[in-house]
């Protein structure tokens, strides 16, 4: 049933006051309808506002159905599964995930929202909290994407999430014909019991495990990313010309004569932001200028809509899935060579210090003088190319000045504080047919550094001005650790002879950055940097300004790249209504009320996209060595747990040589120095250890990779 939400609210309240009384005892319905008199008719009114309570978390209900009030160990979370059956729960506000071992999870599924009491721990260090799952209260997944096997009279689908602990079962005559190698979309009629699988019925067929694209279009239906757009939003793309409109460039700032460049990599075709740099007398002008977006897409329109839905563009291995349609993104909206364009432009003042002494935000419009690449820029300022050089004789100038403000820029922001994880990306390569040829590190080079640097200062920029214009904003938040994750990091950390410093349970990303600094080139460099990053919050889209702790920043928000992120479209729209003058009081309210939800939607596309490239990524990492099981390859152990040793090879691939595999001796896992130890020999294996490994096998549903170790004999 539904009900009037101030109705819900008054219900709500009543009850919650009732049952945190103090002489209140636990309660069935029946029992609270009876005490409020309410009559049989109108009793399922209040079971829908008790359960609405206890979905919200605040309230419990027992296995006797009594309601009552949360104790300290009744708690309401996510529950996170495992393939092995276990499983964690998360709850908001504490610093740590509740166990469930596998005979406490009582059918609840990765996704779900359950309530859990804590139990007495039964781990050996006696340290981890478990719970065990008494109330599933809402199921997360309705659909599941996963792989058919077929049976005589019936079927059953192997989930691709492996957190996703059941198989599902599927009816003979709800499987639309799919056979045994098919990725299938199943919906799923029945949740079963502990004793009792799930059952599903199939409503899509994406096509054969076997054949081209299904496999990286399975993980993009299985994250729920959107792919084809709805007709309004074409039919609005439609109406969007080419080329600018003359009449749209008047009122503007005129940049069409500054020398301007864009710098992206080879392969790039949405091109959101361009540079000018001049350098005067006691001062740099830099101008950072960003595509224009919002004029194109009215708020509230179809076009705005879907954007807002996608949050951001997702860069797969074998695609790109655009926020906004092709021919924005890679058309009107991109800062293409030669072409008239509408920009929004942050011209900064900057001293020789790096410090923005002054800046001017206006409505431009630009004329960019050459695409450049990454790799151009850094031949003309790192290798002083002849060839490249002559190439683009007229911009070299402009670019050794990139350079020399860049450098000044980034020293600047270290000395604050700033962190920089500089972990190696990799760079697939595939065939026509999708297949991975080649995997090699994707390496920053100082062209890479030098745009870094300058959209992180119009983004500092941007968001210092309007935090004091007290006006409504969409921030770039990054919260400080938990102080209790510091501790724990700080004494693990110990082992190695490092150490962080924390005042008042507060650390400053000074600190960190120090770490890292003093553990470049060892041997624990990789683990401690990992472990360092996990310790740390996630950044996300937060109404208000709470800071950046890892770049060490007051102010930030994200401004340079509208046409991928829906955050920086949103900011534009508000930033170009207040240069015009039309931030009205109603204005003003409109955006106070939803940019909250704004922020927590696009924090959620952002790790959903940021889920999919991962897994595709695992994916054809497992089917590119799957070609190289026997050959044998030189790596570094990357890390160690009780189950064995991940070895990370030159080319970014990681996979594990199981305990079970190391032959001369007995090992163990030494977890207080970090080791794998043999228990007759003393043999040590130590993190950032260099091991010949041969590749054994890889397992193609949970894309995993297994080694074994070669003997130096």
């Amino acid at each position: 049933m539904e009900m009037d939400k101030n109705v819900l609210e008054e219900r709500k309240k009543i009850l919650m006051d009732i049952i945190h009384s103090e002489n209140y005892v636990p309660m069935k319905a029946k029992e609270l309808a009876i005490l409020l008199n309410i009559p049989k008719e109108n009793r399922e009114e209040l079971v829908y506002v008790l359960n609405t309570l206890v979905a919200e978390g605040k309230i419990g209900v027992s296995k006797k159905g009594k309601y009552d009030k949360l104790s300290n160990r009744i708690m309401v979370g996510a529950f996170t599964g495992n393939a092995k059956g276990f499983g964690f729960v998360t709850v908001d506000g504490e610093s740590e995930d509740i166990f469930i071992p596998e005979s406490k999870t009582h059918g609840a599924m990765h996704g779900d929202t359950v309530q859990i009491a804590l139990r007495p721990s039964k781990h050996e260090d006696g340290k981890r909290r478990e719970g065990e799952i008494i109330k599933i209260i809402a199921h997360a997944a309705n659909e599941i994407i996963g792989l058919y096997q077929k049976s005589k009279n019936f079927g059953f689908v192997i989930a691709d999430n492996h957190k996703f602990a059941y198989d599902i079962y599927i009816p003979k005559v709800k499987s639309m014909g799919a056979v045994t190698g098919h990725k299938v979309v199943v919906k799923i009629t029945d949740y079963g019991t502990e004793r009792k699988n799930p059952e599903g019925e199939i409503v899509e067929i994406i096509g054969h495990i076997n054949d081209p694209g299904t496999d990286i279009l399975s993980i993009v239906k299985a994250n729920g990313i959107p792919m084809e757009y709805p007709q309004e939003v074409l039919k609005q793309v439609e109406a969007i010309p080419d080329e600018v409109n003359p009449k749209d460039i008047s009122g503007r700032l005129d940049l069409r004569e500054w020398q301007t460049v864009t710098i992206d990599g080879e392969d790039a075709k949405d091109l959101d932001d361009a540079i000018t740099l001049r350098k005067e007398k006691d001062k740099y002008v830099l101008g950072v200028h960003i595509a224009d977006v919002s004029h194109y897409i009215p708020e509230n329109s179809p076009l705005d809509k879907e954007a807002l839905k996608r949050g951001t563009s997702v860069y797969l291995v074998d695609r790109v899935i655009p926020m906004i349609p092709h021919k924005l993104s890679n058309g009107i909206c991109s800062l293409n060579a030669g072409c008239d364009r509408l920009a929004l432009s942050c011209i900064m003042d900057i001293d020789f210090k790096g410090k923005v002494i002054g800046h001017r935000i206006a409505e431009t419009v630009i004329n960019v003088d050459r695409r450049m690449s990454y790799t151009s820029v850094k031949k003309i300022i790192v290798d002083n190319d002849e060839t490249e050089i002559k190439e683009y004789e007229p911009l070299v100038p402009m670019f050794k000045l990139m350079e020399e403000l860049s450098s000044i820029i980034r020293d600047r922001r270290m000395r604050r504080g700033s962190i920089d994880f500089d972990f190696p990306e990799s760079k697939i390569i595939l065939d026509e047919k999708g297949v991975p040829v080649d995997i090699k590190p994707y390496e920053r080079n100082t062209a890479t550094k030098i745009i870094e640097d300058f959209m992180l200062i119009a983004n500092e920029t941007i968001a210092e001005d309007y935090f004091w214009q007290e006006l409504p904003f969409l921030y770039r938040c990054h919260e400080n650790p938990d102080p209790e994750k510091m501790i724990k990091l700080g004494m693990f950390i110990s082992n190695f002879g490092y150490g962080i410093k924390t005042g008042d349970y507060e650390i400053h990303p000074k600190e960190i950055q120090k770490l890292l600094g003093r553990i470049e080139g060892t041997a624990e460099e990789a683990l401690i940097s990992r472990l360092t990053l996990r310790s740390m919050k996630q950044a996300k889209y937060q109404a208000s300004c709470n800071g950046h702790f890892g770049l060490a920043a007051q102010y930030y928000c994200h401004f340079t790249s509208p046409i991928r992120r829906y955050p920086d479209l949103q900011i534009h729209r508000i930033i170009k209504e207040n240069l015009r003058g039309d931030l009205t009081e109603k204005r003003i309210k409109h955006y106070n009320s939803i940019l909250p939800e704004v922020a927590d939607l696009t924090s959620h596309t952002e790790r959903r996209a940021e889920e999919a490239e991962r897994e595709t990524e695992k994916l054809k990492k497992a089917q590119y060595m799957s070609k190289h099981i026997g050959e044998e390859f030189e790596g570094a152990v990357s890390g160690i747990t009780a189950y064995g040793m991940y070895v990370e090879l030159p080319n970014t691939v990681e996979g594990m040589i199981h305990v079970t595999s190391l032959k001369d001796d007995y090992y163990y896992y030494d977890e207080e120095h970090y080791e794998m130890v043999g228990e007759a020999t003393r043999n040590t294996y130590k993190l950032g250890q260099k091991l010949k490994i041969k590749v054994t096998g890889v397992d193609n549903i949970k894309n995993t990779i297994d080694f074994e170790l070669v003997s130096e004999e």
